[in-house]
C-alpha cells in the first residue's frame, strides 16, 4: 500500500509501504477515506524536533473498517469510523477518568512500529476503546460531512477540550491565542458546544479571522505581545477575560495568556509546548490564576461531537481550506508549512 514517508525536514514522500495487516486479537484494520496534515507534524518538517528516517506520518483519519480481530465486539467490516489521533482501551483508570490520552495501553498513530493515518490503510490497536463509529454508515452519511468528521479525529476535539479546560460555560467571555485548526476550533467549541457568549479570537490573517468570525468570535484583535493584551484589555474595561485558550504553545503566546487573563481567571492549554520547556510560575501565582493543560482525549469527545455534526448543528469542516490526493502529501506540507493552508485534508 501507498503511504507518508518523512525522510528529513522539508522532505516528505509517498512510498510503497507493507500493508496494514492484524497483529493482535484486539486490532481492527481501517481503509483510509480521509486523511490530513496536522500542525504538530509541522515541527519535524521545519527541523525542530528530530524524527528517524522514513518513519510514517499522520495521526488523524477516518474510514471504513475492513477486518476486525476475534476479540473485538463493537465494530465489524464495513463500519464508517472515526479514530482519535490516539489509541486507547477505554476502560482503564486514567480511561475511565475521561483521560483516554493517558491510556495504559494507548498509543500514538505514526509511532515507531505503527502505521501513520497518512496513508492507504491503518491498524487500529484496542479497535474496540478507540474507533467510533459514525450513524448511518457510509450508505447513510453524505460525503459532504467527511471534513467534518475528520476534524474530530484531532482539531476539532483538542480546541473544544482548551475550551473545557479553561472553565468555559453559557455566557462565559473567552480569548483564544491561536488562529491554526485548534485555535478556530477552540473558538467554535466555545460558542456552539459551550455557550460562550463573547470570544475574542487573536488573529492577524484574513482569511482565518473570516472563519473565526463563522465559527462564532465576536472579537478579532491583530495586536500580538503586550499590545495584543492591552487590547483585550481595553475591550473588557480593563479586568482581562476569565477564560483563555492557548493553542500555539510558544513562550510568546503563554505570556499573552498569563497577561489577559483577570485575577482568578482559568487558562486551558492545548499547544504543544516544543519551544518552551519551562513554564515561568511567578505571575500565574501572584493572580491566582488555574493552568490546566493536558493533551486532549479525542475519544471522551467522539460520540458527542459526532452527534452534532450527523444532525447537522455542528460543522468544523472549514477549517480544511486545501484538500489534495495522498500523492500530493508533499505539496500539502509545503502549503501549511508557509501558512498558506490552513489545514491540509488528504483523499
Amino acid at each position: 500500500m501507498r503511504a507518508a514517508l518523512y525522510l528529513s525536514a522539508g522532505n516528505v514522500v509517498v512510498d510503497d509501504v507493507p500493508d496494514a495487516s492484524l497483529s493482535q486479537p484486539t486490532d481492527a484494520v481501517v481503509r483510509v477515506l480521509r486523511s490530513c496534515v496536522c500542525g504538530s507534524d509541522l515541527w519535524s518538517y521545519r527541523g525542530v524536533i528530530n524524527r528517524a528516517e522514513r518513519s510514517r506520518l499522520g495521526h488523524e483519519f477516518m474510514g471504513i473498517v475492513e477486518e476486525v480481530g476475534d476479540e473485538v465486539r463493537t465494530l465489524h467490516p464495513g463500519d464508517l469510523v472515526v479514530a482519535p489521533f490516539k489509541w486507547s482501551d477505554n476502560t482503564c483508570p486514567a480511561c475511565v477518568d475521561g483521560i483516554q490520552s493517558s491510556c495504559a495501553n494507548g498509543g500514538t498513530f505514526g509511532a515507531p512500529g505503527t502505521d501513520g493515518g497518512q496513508g492507504e490503510a491503518v491498524r487500529v490497536p484496542q479497535a474496540d476503546g478507540t474507533l467510533v463509529a459514525v450513524p448511518g454508515g457510509v450508505s447513510g452519511v453524505d460525503e459532504s460531512l467527511y471534513a467534518a468528521l475528520l476534524s474530530t479525529s484531532d482539531v476539532m476535539a483538542t480546541g473544544l477540550h482548551g475550551a473545557v479546560m479553561a472553565g468555559v460555560t453559557e455566557g462565559s467571555a473567552v480569548a483564544v491565542i491561536g488562529d491554526g485548526a485548534v485555535g478556530l476550533c477552540a473558538v467554535l467549541g466555545a460558542k456552539a458546544v459551550l455557550g460562550a457568549d463573547r470570544i475574542f479570537l487573536m488573529s492577524r490573517h484574513a482569511d482565518r479571522a473570516a472563519i473565526g468570525k463563522a465559527f462564532g468570535a465576536t472579537d478579532v484583535i491583530a495586536e500580538r505581545g503586550d499590545e495584543g493584551i492591552a487590547a483585550v484589555r481595553e475591550r473588557t474595561g480593563g479586568l482581562g477575560v476569565r477564560h483563555v485558550v492557548e493553542a500555539v504553545g510558544t513562550p510568546e503566546s503563554w505570556a499573552m495568556a498569563v497577561g489577559m487573563a483577570r485575577e482568578g481567571g482559568a487558562i486551558g492549554a492545548v499547544g504543544m509546548p516544543h519551544t518552551m520547556p519551562e513554564l515561568p510560575l511567578f505571575q500565574p501565582l501572584i493572580h491566582h490564576l488555574s493552568l490546566n493543560l493536558g493533551v486532549a482525549p479525542v475519544r471522551r469527545y467522539l460520540p458527542d461531537l459526532i452527534s452534532r455534526i450527523v444532525e447537522g448543528t455542528l460543522d468544523p469542516g472549514p477549517v480544511f481550506d486545501t484538500t489534495l490526493p495522498l500523492e500530493d502529501v508533499a505539496q500539502g506540507y509545503a502549503a501549511m508549512a508557509s501558512r498558506e493552508s490552513i489545514k491540509v485534508m488528504l483523499k
